[in-house]
């Protein structure tokens, strides 16, 4: 059963992936509709002012392990490892229904084996007889840290977006300086305002294409993360209450969605209600 406690494997996350394309392609097909063409925003010197601009100012306003953690983090915008709440669930009643019936020591061998380290940990806490109030309260402590570390990782991309506009205007400022030494030759006066601003496009589209999007994408990455954390937790406090395995299900259903969610509930309770007594209390 432990073998079974792995995360799901990346898959690309269409909705970011879909979300990039038809913003780039409005932008382009509209930049092309009104008579515009592709080279003309297309400035390397801008992109550098812009981008490089604004990693410092992250460098400098961010601790280097945040700054890491979050470039780490970046890979769950693109690519989603999201597994289902199902196969969880469907693991944490079958460590129930082995305590019921060996008692939590039953389940020492099965926690040496699971891979998740948070549901290691929380079985193991419950294997060694940790006190129930006790084992929740570690776990919601862990829970509230590994949320803190992903706020603070999202903010990383939250601070990139409030910089890179400003970074952009910088762009565009340098860019009207030389335009300024050219005021005889109004031909090239009207070419280099139009590259000036450039960099305030770069700015402004990558702020919100890319940085804030993504600062949004792993806030909810990291919701569903805890709430799996929350469902790992009410699980084994369950199966220390030593709760009938299909109460606890009961229980865990509440994290899972949609019409799916309300047929496993409704299932799991003509289940319960269809059960002898003497069945309930096995």
């Amino acid at each position: 059963m432990a073998e079974n406690t792995k995360k799901a494997g990346a898959k690309p996350d269409l909705a970011s992936i879909a979300g990039i394309v038809v913003a780039l392609g409005c932008i382009i097909g509209g930049l092309t509709l009104e008579g515009g063409k592709i080279k003309d925003i297309a400035q390397v010197t801008a992109a550098m002012i812009v981008l490089g601009g604004t990693l410092g100012a992250v460098m400098v306003s961010t601790p280097m392990h945040v700054l890491l953690g979050a470039a780490k983090r970046f890979s769950g915008v693109l690519m989603d490892n999201t597994a289902p709440y199902d196969d969880l669930i469907e693991e944490m009643i079958g460590y129930a229904t082995k305590a019921r019936k060996q008692g939590l020591v039953g389940l020492e061998q099965e926690a040496l084996g699971i891979n998740d380290p948070f549901l290691r940990k929380a079985l193991n806490l419950a294997v060694d007889g940790t006190d129930l109030q006790e084992i929740r309260k570690m776990l919601e402590l862990e829970i509230g840290m590994l949320e803190h570390h992903a706020d603070s990782e999202a903010k990383v991309f939250e601070n990139a977006g409030g910089f890179a506009p400003t970074i952009g205007i910088i762009g565009a400022v340098l860019g009207l300086i030389q335009v300024m030494k050219n005021l005889a030759n109004i031909d090239e006066v009207g070419h280099g305002i139009a590259v000036a601003f450039v960099a305030t496009i770069y700015g402004v589209a990558v702020s919100n294409l890319v940085f804030l999007p993504a600062a949004a994408k792993m806030k909810a990455r990291a919701k569903t993360e805890t709430q799996r954390l929350e469902l790992i937790l009410e699980g084994v406090c369950g199966i220390v209450e030593g709760l009938n395995p299909k109460l606890i299900r009961q229980k865990l259903d509440a994290f899972t969605h949609g019409a799916a969610a309300h047929k496993s509930a409704a299932s799991a309770q003509n289940s319960a209600e269809a059960g002898s007594p003497a069945e309930a209390n096995a």
